[in-house]
């Protein structure tokens, strides 16, 4: 294992003295008071596949690559990191405060790799105005949220990666469809229609490939929460770590540990598997009755990605959006203004008592 290294390296501007931050869409760290900008030194090489089955044995151990600074949401049970000149002291899941004194060191595994983020928070906020501007009824209130700069913070979420290769024995059968023309009774007489059936033979057989980089959530507390719609990274633009893109950002721990991940990855080479010897099969519909799968050569990465959070309270609820730091897709769940509904329903109701006062 390798010395124990510090999660964050300050690096202060050369000409002003002030922290030097990631500049999103770029390989460049830059101050925000002179403008000074320093490229990110890149790694000569790609970033490494870990052998999957010696770190399920260190990580039992309890051994760790790294040690993190992280603040613990009493709240929500967020951990993040927060650097020591980030302004905000809130959790960014669900805006409690947080106190700087509760900051705790813990060991995790060291990402191997990251997708830095393509925008900035103002290009972020942008996207964010221009969506809540198209929700009907949306409260005032939330409107203005969406010129709160800091009510939008970027975040970097862990993910585990797995690869292997796959081999899997498999017994089912092959259905092809047939038709056969049936005569049936009807208050018009007798009809005829044609009955789709299913013709089934035995299929055995073997499939097996490479499977690539199957991504799992490493965040136990919001992966519930997180959208599928903006869940879409472009793996290929991941950059070997270099804790200099996390500068101005806030990174969450994994609170999915690698055994677990790996068991929820196996889930998903099920249902590769699965569809691998379907289409092996062929015909029209398949059966699958038994299905022996191998994985062999099991490396993994663990991964950061970025995203935007917002958390908008109203009416006593907490409601969350979310931006792909890489792609600029958004979801989230908003509240609806009930005097703004009630207030339009009214307004049809004078107009159509108007309309049949003066017909």
């Amino acid at each position: 294992m390798e010395d124990t290294k510090l999660s964050e390296k300050k690096k202060a501007c050369a000409n002003c003295g002030a922290e030097l931050k990631y500049k999103p869409g770029s390989h460049q760290i830059k101050c925000e008071y002179c403008g000074y900008e320093e490229f990110i030194e890149q790694a000569k090489s790609s970033f490494e596949e870990l052998e999957l089955q010696h770190y399920l044995e260190v990580v039992g151990n309890q051994a760790y690559t790294e040690t993190i600074d992280l603040l613990h949401c009493k709240n929500c049970g967020g951990n993040q990191h927060v650097e020591e000149s980030y302004k905000s002291l809130h959790c960014v899941y669900c805006g409690e405060p947080l106190i700087r004194e509760d900051v705790e060191k813990e060991g995790w595994i060291l990402p191997g790799a990251l997708i830095p983020f393509q925008l900035d928070q103002k290009s972020a906020r942008k996207i964010f105005k221009s969506w809540v501007g198209k929700i009907w009824f949306a409260p005032n209130k939330l409107k203005r949220a969406a010129l709160d700069p800091e009510g939008l913070h970027g975040v970097y979420i862990p993910y585990w990666t797995f690869d292997s290769q796959l081999q899997a024995r498999y017994v089912g059968q092959r259905g092809d469809y047939y038709y056969e023309t049936q005569r049936v009774q009807t208050p018009q007489g007798v009809q005829t229609k044609k009955v789709r059936k299913t013709r089934w033979q035995p299929a055995s057989g073997e499939v097996g490939g490479f499977v690539d980089d199957i991504l799992i959530n490493a965040s136990k507390k919001k992966q519930a929460e997180i959208p599928s719609g903006i869940s879409r990274w472009n793996i290929k633009e991941l950059v070997p770590y270099n804790s200099n893109y996390l500068s101005g950002f806030v990174t969450e721990k994994y609170t999915i540990p690698l055994k677990e991940g790996h068991h929820r990855s196996f889930q998903r080479a099920k249902e590769i598997a699965h569809n691998w010897i379907r289409r092996d099969i062929g015909g029209d519909t398949q059966r699958i009755h038994q299905a022996d799968i191998k994985l062999s050569e099991e490396t993994f990465k663990h991964i950061l990605l970025p995203l935007y959070l917002s958390t908008y309270h109203y009416s006593g609820k907490n409601y969350h959006f979310y931006i792909n730091g890489q792609t600029g897709e958004i979801h989230g769940t908003h509240p609806i203004s009930f005097w703004k509904i009630f207030f339009l329903v009214l307004a049809i109701i004078v107009v159509v008592a108007l309309i049949s006062f003066f017909a």
